[in-house]
């Protein structure tokens, strides 16, 4: 089916600080080459299960979810170059028969001689670990008939031993998936903007060259500001809980607040401050009565996002403080009462040192090649316009003198 293109957007090149956080954002994403390759792992997976004795016309459905499914994968926590990615693998026939830890050893009995460097049996999925840093979970399923299509039972058990809190749970992560991208059109402007950097990324395209309109089938493309904002907020909460040992805020919550909180025509920076807003919204008043916050899948009630985070009232203010930060920290930079050299390092702290230097990098380069093209504009007085390092929602281009530079401060 082909995808419908609304007019609307705003390129998030446009403005100086929008700017380096869209190039943050290109960073942390699954590069093109690993996308690719991705979508052959796939295949090859499923290929592999069918040709066992265990699982041969036992597949109803292999597909995506999580992150993958709506185009907002990241690198995970506490790395630049790591990336979970999520399969169902829909069974029927015998295994609705089975057991919740019968079902994950079979998986993984099936899985054990697949060409990876490990292969882990988890609670509710079984891990393959590639060489390349790549891991791939494949979650077995069982179809709950009669329900929203693709509505299914996930498997919850530790093992090894069997356990009375061995157990199915509901799920609809291809519901949640079509939930979400109905809330988040595709904005025009943003998407053909990202497609461009991405094709630079990937090398396909030189710096300088035309590029036609975004295709209507494409294998990736970043369709909206929401989910810009969504991959920002999730690169933060990975960095502030990189040496944390317990569970962590889920993506799948911030997904679904990130399809509640989606608005068009936004800023990046600005779509980031309303997501983030929008969940301490949330958690303070869960805990303002002494609840924990309870988000469950808006197309299946039963399928519970936070079922295992947060664990206290106490967890989840302690989110909220660190998104109070965040925004904290942005709304001082549209404001423009950061120097430079404060800013980076802001940004720093709140997505990773490589990834910034990195997106800084990026940019430099582009304006030094601009320069060189003789493309870059200048005032009458002959004064380069350069990118502020602190924008507010409407910028108007600084100026500087050309000299060697460091870019948004230090030299990096």
């Amino acid at each position: 089916m082909n995808t419908k293109f609304s007019p609307d957007g705003l390129n998030p090149f446009d403005d100086p600080l929008d700017r380096i956080l869209a190039e943050i954002a290109l960073s942390i994403q699954l590069p093109p080459s690993l996308h690719e390759q991705a979508k052959g792992r796939y295949d090859a997976v499923r290929r592999h299960l069918e040709a066992t004795t265990a699982f041969h016309d036992q597949i109803e459905h292999f597909y995506p979810q999580g992150s993958m499914a709506i185009d907002a994968t990241i690198s995970t926590r506490g790395t630049d170059d790591e990336y979970d990615l999520d399969i169902v693998t829909q069974l029927g026939g015998r295994f609705h028969n089975l057991p919740p830890l019968a079902i994950l050893r079979e998986l993984e009995v099936a899985l054990s001689d697949y060409p990876v460097q490990k292969v882990l049996r988890q609670t509710r999925c079984v891990t393959l670990f590639y060489a390349d840093k790549m891991h791939l979970d494949v979650t077995p399923a069982l179809r709950l008939y009669g329900t929203l299509d693709r509505e299914s039972e996930i498997t919850h058990a530790k093992g090894p031993p069997p356990s009375v809190d061995d157990r199915l749970v509901d799920m609809n992560a291809y519901g949640f998936a079509n939930w979400y991208r109905d809330r988040t059109p595709v904005e025009l402007r943003l998407a053909k903007a990202f497609h461009r950097r991405w094709l630079e990324e990937a090398g396909r395209i030189r710096a300088d060259a035309d590029v036609d309109d975004v295709p209507d089938q494409c294998d990736f493309i970043v369709k909206n500001t929401a989910t810009l904002a969504l991959q920002l907020i999730k690169r933060f909460r990975n960095i502030r809980y990189a040496n944390y040992a317990g569970r962590i805020p889920p993506s799948v919550m911030l997904s679904y607040y990130a399809g509640l909180a989606a608005q068009p025509n936004l800023s990046l920076t600005a779509m980031v401050i309303r997501l983030a807003s929008w969940i301490i919204g949330e958690i303070e008043r869960a805990s303002i009565y002494g609840r924990k916050l309870h988000v469950a899948n808006p197309v299946c009630p039963d399928d519970v996002f936070t079922d295992r985070w947060p664990e206290s009232v106490a967890q989840q203010d302690e989110f909220a403080g660190h998104l109070k930060t965040l925004v904290q920290s942005l709304e001082r930079m549209r404001k423009g009462e950061l120097l430079p050299d404060a800013m980076m390092g802001e940004l720093r702290a709140d997505f990773g040192d490589r990834v910034v230097t990195r997106a800084a990098d990026q940019i430099a380069a582009k304006v030094g090649q601009d320069i060189q093209q003789s493309r870059q504009r200048y005032t009458r007085r002959g004064g380069l316009i350069w990118p502020t390092a602190a924008a507010a929602p409407v910028v108007k281009p600084a100026v500087a003198t050309a000299r060697p530079h460091t870019f948004f401060g230090r030299k990096i």
